[in-house]
């Protein structure tokens, strides 16, 4: 006889902006159910209460109902250590929205706690399964255009911090800690080699107490060199991703997935640039490469990830697979986001193997 899959029941802990894009995301997985709502602001559990939820009265009752597998917590960042680890001793599986904690220390405390409790705890770290970026990997991996030796990755817009507690340092906001803890994750899953050093600056242009913006240079120990960009006030966006290698180049502009693969022709010899016209002056150093030497190509995409964040977090439970966000990942992060921070207050390259 086919045994039937177990149901885990979800409690979303937040129900703001990323607790009920949860819920969406996680009602057409089969093994995963949304067993209520807990928010500390009213209106938010009047919400969840006219979309079907059942809405708790208290953590405590979130934590004490024993048909609750799951606590996903989607609150502000300076309260997940505390809701985790509370739910984690109640024997809750735990997922948590990104930044995890405001600090790597912090982490390690949670981390302690699920060992201890022999729960899965894990980030979610979800853009990891972007388009763009399992594109790119899969093009450095293939080496399409040759070696990889500087990369650049950005997000960018003109609208600002949110008007909410991310502009607040108390609840862990500003951009470092909101988008930069993505592409951060991003980077270190394209290579192996460790960080030799870091520099960066923050931006605070809009005035706030918490940065609006950062640039980070980034030099690993295998030569690797990488720009991590994030801005909240660019009218006008570079590309999402810009990656050099020994044998090309390779664009991709946006989530559109607009862009191409430009590389060196093999079977035609070293052609000589011809002089153009540049400004006030020639020059052949900046002159396009001819057309018979150099090949195009479409940025081509990919099937789609055999395995949903969600859909790993369960086969870990049940012990079929390892968890897709490792804890030793995520604090590598956290203390490369540290490091930045330090390098940014005391404008210096900090030399640091991460």
């Amino acid at each position: 006889m086919k045994m039937e899959n177990r149901i885990y029941n979800v409690v979303i802990i937040g129900y703001g902006g990323m607790g009920s894009y949860h819920v969406q995301l996680i009602e057409p997985v089969q093994q995963l159910a949304i067993a209520g709502v807990y928010d500390i602001v009213d209106y938010r559990m009047e919400l969840a209460a006219a979309a079907g939820y059942k809405t708790y009265a208290s953590l405590d009752a979130v934590l004490t109902d024993q048909a609750v597998d799951i606590v996903l917590i989607a609150t502000p960042n300076d309260v997940h250590k505390e809701i985790a680890i509370q739910a984690l001793q109640a024997g809750k599986h735990v997922i948590c929205e990104k930044p995890v904690t405001i600090t790597s220390a912090d982490f390690l405390d949670i981390v302690e706690v699920a060992k201890k409790e022999n729960r899965a705890f894990t980030v979610h770290q979800n853009r990891r399964w972007d388009e763009d970026f399992r594109i790119i990997k899969d093009i450095i991996s293939k080496k399409n255009v040759g070696e990889l030796f500087h990369l650049e990755s950005r997000v960018q817009g003109a609208n600002g911090i949110p008007g909410d507690w991310r502009q607040l340092k108390a609840y862990g906001g500003g951009m470092l800690l909101d988008w930069g803890v993505h592409l951060l994750d991003q980077l270190l899953l394209i290579t192996d080699s460790q960080i030799e050093s870091v520099t960066a600056t923050l931006s605070y242009i809009l005035g706030t107490e918490v940065d609006d913006g950062f640039t980070s240079f980034i030099e690993f120990k295998d030569g690797l060199t990488a720009v991590i960009e994030v801005g909240t006030t660019n009218y006008v966006k570079l590309p999402r991703w810009y990656i050099k290698g020994t044998e090309g180049t390779a664009v991709i502009r946006d989530w559109d997935l607009s862009g191409e693969i430009v590389t060196r022709n093999p079977d035609v010899a070293h052609v000589e640039p011809k002089p153009i016209r540049a400004g006030q002056g020639l020059t052949k150093t900046m002159a396009p490469p001819s057309e018979e030497s150099t090949l195009k190509f479409p940025i081509q995409e990919l099937t789609a990830a055999t395995e949903s964040f969600y859909e790993n977090f369960v086969s870990s439970i049940e012990g079929k697979a390892e968890l897709a966000i490792k804890s030793e990942e995520v604090h590598r992060v956290l203390v490369l986001i540290e490091t930045i921070f330090e390098a940014a207050a005391t404008k210096s390259v900090i030399q640091r193997t991460i």
